[in-house]
């Protein structure tokens, strides 16, 4: 695959506020279902780009996730909606946006209920303490099961460097103490096969590939003055800079999973 797939959003079906990005479910012109996360919202396109990193590191770690896809909105989109912050959404939101397949039926991921693989759950807490997710907790999974199988949504809260850009360097190389309330820490018993997973499917030519599909319409931030090329390097340096020193992280994972014994 050489980037995302696009599709046209043709129909607003529902809010979903319990996303503090107000995504929705939509309906495409492919005839399926997204839950589509727009770039008009109050996180804006930051999140996108960590939802679309985020999962398609997942994927090459041969974890699920939904299929991720550019969700176009045109500029009529969005005029006949009757609920006004929905419309100033809308309209915010025209051109390229994010939209994730729609899993019907999944239900939230319990780890009272249902127990993973060790190192399906390894590769989970690997894949976050990679990406400084921050989002991954007890109180909020973001993780579904679907199928019997689990599956991987909403990396928005991850790459939070992003959010004050020249640090990008002293984050690289940071802790990250969030770990140690990662939902599926007590069950990650296999963190060192995963690290060796990990930077095996992670390659550097893979991040370039990935941090190359971000659209040049989410990299035009009042605060940073760089070009698009020139900020995409910089997500690649950052995750570049965290897959080298992997080694710091994983003994972090394994020092909290220590203190839940």
């Amino acid at each position: 695959m050489t980037t995302l797939r696009t599709v046209t959003v043709t129909r607003y079906m529902q809010p979903l506020r319990e996303g503090g990005s107000l995504p929705a479910l939509a309906e495409a012109d492919d005839g399926f279902k997204y839950v589509v996360k727009f770039k008009g919202s109050g996180q804006g396109v930051k999140t996108l780009i960590a939802e679309m990193i985020g999962g398609e590191l997942a994927r090459l770690l041969g974890l699920k996730v939904p299929e991720l896809v550019f969700a176009e909105l045109d500029e009529d989109f969005g005029r006949t909606e009757g609920d006004e912050e929905i419309q100033d959404l809308l309209k915010a939101s025209q051109g390229l946006n994010l939209g994730l397949h729609f899993l019907s039926g999944a239900f939230t991921y319990d780890p009272a209920v249902t127990q993973l693989d060790p190192l399906q759950a390894s590769k989970v807490v690997w894949l976050d303490a990679l990406i400084a997710n921050v989002d991954r907790s007890f109180r909020n999974t973001n993780m579904l099961l679907w199928n019997r199988e689990m599956w991987l949504i909403d990396h928005g809260a991850a790459l939070f460097f992003h959010h004050s850009w020249d640090t990008f360097e002293q984050k690289a190389n940071a802790a990250f103490p969030y770990i140690k309330t990662h939902v599926l820490l007590p069950q990650a018993t296999q963190l060192e096969a995963a690290n060796q997973i990990g930077r095996t499917a992670i390659t550097a030519d893979k991040i370039q590939e990935i941090v190359h599909w971000i659209p040049d319409e989410w990299l035009k931030w009042e605060s940073v003055d760089e070009s698009p090329e020139q900020m995409r390097n910089t997500y690649f340096n950052f995750l570049s800079q965290r897959l080298l020193h992997s080694e710091q992280f994983i003994k972090e994972a394994q020092d909290a999973a220590k203190t839940l014994v």
